[in-house]
């Protein structure tokens, strides 16, 4: 199967375009881990080459792509960026020396999605017309490789400036959806036990639209106030907490309290899921029993070729579930590696 590396554009020192309240290396980040969870939703191993506000000159930055999975035909390079100078609509740019398939499946989904379209192309170094002028195409040879611009924010003939404001999360999903197209995956959006909330939202308008209650709503997030935040990530299902060995870090919890509420050590809690800082991330799923025996019927140990979307497949359960029940922090395995089957 293709591994995807996920690039977002910019960062750190090199901000990139901003205008209308959009910052180009901010908006491509948010992007870029948007896809890497949906990829690791379904399966699609994939890697970023920046997680963070960090700078990185061209040299790192290609050197990050190419030390990760190789540089193949079976590895997709995909670079994500922000357009400038006043027009409309998406456009995709993809490598000399490959085909228009997977960047036209990116832009009919951007188009499905809402967003004006512009152009699938190539561009080519004046210096040298048999190489691209894009360092990130020109420098990773045999790879797949290609740039998304997902729309213009100094647009002033359409709503694209709205559309990276408000709707970024769709823009970003129909990359999901073409990749999953290209690569040969289901499709699919799995049970989702999160929201990120978005203009105009409230506490009633979010229960109502999950079939739960602003009660319950404010329960599992530890929310003391109806007071919402645009990007807020709210827990909108309960499913997640039926699994007795497993807890939900929500808001304000500390390993401190989760550790005394599961009558464990702060020491004995870090231990159990291999953490080495005390710093915990909201969503996080943590072990809190060592006693696994009453969630999975087998073990399975993983071989050649094997990936988490293929074993859940096989074992009629979903990615999610494995990557919960074995508290995996990616999609990586390797050989040899065992996992508990639900």
């Amino acid at each position: 199967m293709k591994k995807v590396v996920i690039d977002a554009g910019h960062g750190g020192v090199d901000s990139g375009a901003t205008a209308n309240g959009i910052v180009e290396k901010d908006l491509t980040l948010k992007i870029s881990q948007y896809i890497k969870n949906r990829l690791d939703e379904l399966g699609i191993e994939s890697t970023l080459t920046r997680d963070s506000d960090i700078t990185l000159e061209p040299t790192n930055r290609v050197n990050k792509v190419l030390n990760t999975y190789g540089n193949g035909s079976d590895v997709i390079v995909l670079s994500n960026h922000i357009n400038a100078g006043g027009g409309d609509g998406a456009e995709v740019i993809y490598a000399l020396r490959n085909n228009d398939t997977l960047a036209k499946k990116i832009l009919m989904e951007l188009e499905n999605k809402g967003q004006n379209v512009r152009k699938v192309y190539q561009r080519v170094l004046p210096s040298d017309p048999s190489k691209d002028y894009y360092y990130m195409l020109r420098n990773t040879p045999n790879t797949e490789s290609l740039i998304v611009e997902y729309g213009f924010l100094d647009s002033t003939k359409g709503d694209d400036v709205n559309l990276l404001k408000n709707n970024w999360q769709n823009l970003a999903e129909a990359t999901v959806k073409a990749l999953a197209s290209y690569i040969g995956v289901d499709y699919n959006v799995e049970p989702s036990y999160y929201y990120t909330v978005q203009k105009g939202d409230t506490l009633w308008s979010i229960a109502r639209k999950f079939n739960t209650t602003v009660d319950k709503l404010k329960d599992m997030n530890n929310l003391t106030s109806n007071m919402l935040s645009i990007g807020q990530r709210l827990q909108v299902s309960e499913n997640l907490n039926n699994n007795d060995n497993y807890y939900i870090v929500k808001k304000g919890d500390t390993l401190y309290s989760i550790a005394k509420k599961f009558n464990l050590s702060v020491d004995e809690l870090k231990e159990i899921n291999n953490l080495n800082s005390d710093t915990l991330s909201i969503g996080k799923s943590l072990l809190v029993s060592n006693n696994n025996s009453n969630n999975y019927s087998s073990i399975y140990t993983v071989n050649k070729g094997d990936n988490l979307y293929s074993i859940a497949r096989k074992f009629n359960t979903t990615v999610s579930m494995l990557a919960e029940l074995n508290n995996l922090e990616s999609t990586l395995l390797s050989i040899g590696q065992k996992l508990l089957i639900p």
